[in-house]
């Protein structure tokens, strides 16, 4: 599993030319799953998430997470992140998971990160042609595979 993780001061996903979701200050997370993922993967990238210290204390230094500031969190499926570059220059996406594995996957971690948070999460539609629009604050761009976690 892969991710994208943006500081954000607003972000919103348009499908269709309508607003389907949209937050004010918190975490943008594109997220990507293959089909050798567990649900030990989706746990521990839930829990990570929400304990990720990246956002600034009242010293201006990033010591706090999005749990204690009350931030949103917004999170949008983008099998991309699982493009391989090694050989021409079309991307292959064979590592990407298919349809039937990766949307189970995503509701799961969706749910996962409610519970962790404690808030409802903020989403896309998996598989839609999405207008992702996003103010980054930082800018902080954080990217976590789940397979090099050790």
């Amino acid at each position: 599993m892969k991710t994208v993780i943006q500081r954000v001061s607003q972000a919103s996903v348009t499908i269709n030319g309508s607003v389907k979701s949209q937050t004010g200050k918190g975490i943008l997370m594109f997220v990507s799953f293959e089909e050798t993922d567990t649900i030990e993967d989706l746990l521990w990238l839930a829990a990570k998430v929400c304990k990720l210290r990246i956002f600034d204390d009242s010293c201006g230094v990033m010591n706090v997470s999005i749990q204690d500031i009350d931030g949103e969190i917004l999170i949008v499926s983008q099998f991309t992140l699982h493009a391989s570059t090694k050989k021409g220059n079309r991307p292959s996406y064979i590592k990407a998971a298919k349809p039937e594995i990766a949307i189970p996957f995503y509701e799961k971690f969706i749910e996962l990160v409610e519970f962790e948070s404690g808030k409802k999460v903020k989403t896309g539609t998996f598989g839609s042609d999405m207008k992702v629009a996003l103010v980054n604050d930082g800018p902080v761009t954080i990217l976590i595979d789940t397979k090099n976690r050790e």
